[in-house]
């Protein structure tokens, strides 16, 4: 909040009357429009890169590597700086970390396409990342902030919906992008989208309370601590199919995750500003919460990046024609976020989220069976919808769940611990895919599957990489079984604490 502000506050708050709802769903409409457009603009980015990274491999005869890390860079830098920026915009507002993460990100974009190499890119990747954590870890905070809590799920829903519309926008114009103009307009064509998404904040975003975090300090140890465990872990999991489980960077990768997650824990107990309030998990719905939705990541984790390459390197297809072949995946999620608000009037956020991986589960089976066996494309069209659906069904549901009991000053916090799991869960969840996948290939073949040249090997190696998509799908399956179970325990938990 201004100066300029505050002074009108004080002010006029003597003689102020209670807002009336018109007045606050208008602020809380203004507000949703700058955060589902911006959620887009960064939702866009990734998904139409997902299908053009063959394109961008292909450019810079990337290893496979380094194409992994086209992708974990993002993420990995994402997820660490999330519940950081959570805490500073508690601190010093949401509003000025929303509108300077659009800043960053758009900059990022602008670098991203005039990278020279491989590594510059991933390099550019780390800085686009930190302006959409500044976006991430506001973005779900600002909307429940601005919506009455029995309009929440409307609320909730359209802005998870922004995410399935850029879903649905983002493979076609990645695939169409790359095939016509090139790699770095993959980037550069939200630069303008950007640039409108924050003269618009500007304008509308209104600064909410800071909720009393005046004179709190900045948990740099525990940051540390989560960019060891995260880091380390990745490596492992990312070089685990390549240099054996065995191997002493995968163990020692591993192991060191293992041991600082729980240290981490214990720190963060006794410092007087954690990065992670580690008491909201004594309250057990939000602590189920937030493990079904790290699981949920795991398994529904890069179908569109796994598919887009499945299409192009097994099918052979132009970037276009994969990107059209994923829209399954966010039509079905884009119809089944805008219909769980109004859902959620009827049949509580619990249960629609355990619906939701529920579904996850079976469209999971139908997309191993159709790969494995080489089924028309058809069935693998068909599981891919119903995959979107029950991730469009399960997020925003869950995330009311989790927001809609919080007071108003623990929401920056919680909100960025629940992007924290979940984001976890996607890096996580796209290392092993990126891994696994090409497990069951020689290590100088596997270069061909993320340029998507696959095909034009040789069949034997079609048919080593679709081991490897047995053995992925396989894994995601087993996780989203345990995510069903989990969700039914935060309903249960729920229940018996409602009674």
């Amino acid at each position: 909040m201004t100066a300029r502000s505050e002074t009108e506050c004080t002010t006029t708050r003597p003689e102020a009357e209670p807002r009336s709802e018109r007045q606050v769903m208008h602020d809380a409409w203004r507000t949703l429009s700058v955060v589902a457009f911006a959620s887009m603009v960064s939702g866009m980015s990734g998904s139409a890169l997902n299908v053009a990274l063959p394109t961008v491999v292909r450019h810079f005869d990337a290893s496979s590597v380094a194409a992994s890390w086209i992708l974990l860079a993002y993420l990995l830098t994402n997820t660490v700086l999330l519940v950081a920026f959570g805490r500073m915009a508690d601190m010093f507002g949401r509003r000025t970390m929303y509108l300077t993460g659009l800043g960053l990100y758009t900059t990022g974009s602008i670098l991203c396409g005039l990278a020279p190499n491989a590594w510059w890119l991933v390099a550019f990747r780390v800085l686009q990342a930190a302006g959409g954590a500044m976006l991430l870890t506001n973005s779900a905070a600002l909307v429940t902030a601005a919506f009455p809590r029995h309009r929440l799920g409307e609320g909730m829903g359209i802005y998870l919906a922004s995410f399935s519309i850029a879903q649905l926008c983002g493979p076609t114009l990645g695939g169409l992008i790359a095939q016509q103009a090139g790699w770095r307009w993959v980037f550069w064509f939200n630069v303008p989208i950007g640039i409108l998404c924050l003269v618009w904040g500007a304008i509308a975003l209104k600064s909410p309370p800071r909720g009393g975090a005046k004179g709190y300090s900045l948990d740099l140890r525990g940051n540390a601590m989560i960019l060891v465990a995260l880091t380390s872990g990745l490596a492992a999991l990312s070089q685990a199919t390549s240099l054996g489980w065995s191997h002493p960077l995968v163990v020692g990768g591993l192991a060191v995750a293992v041991v600082v997650v729980p240290l981490f824990l214990w720190f963060e107990r006794r410092v007087p500003n954690p990065l992670i309030d580690v008491a909201l998990f004594k309250h057990w719905p939000f602590g189920f919460g937030l493990l079904a939705s790290f699981m949920n990541s795991i398994s529904q984790s890069g179908i569109v990046l796994l598919f887009a390459l499945y299409f192009q390197a097994v099918s052979g297809v132009s970037p276009l024609e994969a990107g059209l072949m994923v829209l399954p995946v966010a039509v079905a999620a884009l119809v089944a976020s805008l219909g769980s608000g109004p859902l959620q009037r009827k049949i509580s956020a619990s249960s629609l989220s355990v619906a939701g991986n529920i579904l996850t589960v079976f469209a999971l089976l139908i997309l191993l069976v159709s790969t494995t066996g080489r089924m028309h494309s058809a069935v693998v069209l068909s599981g891919l919808a119903l995959a979107g659906f029950g991730s469009g069904l399960f997020m925003p549901s869950n995330a009311t769940a989790l927001m809609r009991d919080l007071p108003d000053e623990r929401l920056g916090i919680a909100n960025a611990m629940r992007l924290l799991l979940q984001t976890s869960g996607f890096v996580v969840g796209t290392a092993v895919i990126l891994s696994v996948v090409t497990s069951a290939m020689p290590l100088e073949l596997r270069k061909f599957v993320f340029a998507g040249t696959v095909s034009d090997v040789s069949e034997a190696a079609v048919d080593q990489l679709l081991t490897g998509y047995g053995r992925t799908l396989g894994a995601m399956i087993v996780i989203a079984s345990l995510t069903v179970a989990v969700s039914i325990a935060a309903r249960h938990s729920r229940t018996v604490e409602q009674r």
